[in-house]
């Protein structure tokens, strides 16, 4: 069984059960979008950067049905996300998440696995502008679940925490510096 979701310190919460690895999302579709940052780290979970409108529709033929985006107030995608993402019959969820405003944090990160839990085995595409603040909210969860920041760090990286910037940030709040 495969496990992603953590809730509070330590407790793990399975989500997907013995066909884990098979999917119901397009792969196909999803990987010729050119979607900045692209991640597939479960089998019904995508982190990406900020998608485009077209991209947005492709998701949604493809079989996504759940939209959560991180990015915080006034980081505009150029469009309106929430009506596009409405009109193309997805639910669309904000965790506003601000890198310099103390946005990475335990409640952003529990927040964020309460949606997850919440869409358990639905198509779901977490996103920030590039995908870092994703890895880095999971990055706060793993280190939750494990105490061990080595390992947060290469989880945050699998889940599109590419900037080695952030990676440092994370890597002190996590060890209490």
């Amino acid at each position: 069984m495969k496990t992603f979701l953590r809730t509070g310190t330590a407790a793990l919460i399975l989500v997907l059960a013995a066909c884990a690895g098979t999917s119901s999302l397009d792969m196909g579709v999803l990987n010729g979008a050119e979607i900045n940052n692209f991640r597939a780290p479960e089998a019904e979970v995508l982190s990406t950067g900020q998608p485009t409108a077209d991209q947005l529709r492709v998701m949604a033929s493809a079989g996504v049905k759940h939209i959560i985006n991180l990015r915080g107030l006034g980081e505009d995608a150029g469009f309106n996300e929430q009506a596009m993402v409405e009109s193309l019959g997805m639910t669309y969820h904000n965790i506003p998440v601000s890198v310099g405003d103390g946005g990475l944090n335990t409640d952003n990160a529990q927040s964020l696995q309460s949606l997850l839990a919440d869409f358990e085995g639905d198509g779901v595409v977490v996103h920030c502008a590039t995908g870092n603040r994703v890895g880095a909210l999971i990055s706060i969860s793993e280190y939750a679940d494990s105490n061990n920041i080595d390992s947060a760090i290469t989880e945050g990286a699998r889940w599109g925490m590419t900037s080695e910037r952030l990676q440092s940030v994370v890597r002190a709040s996590l060890s209490g510096n």
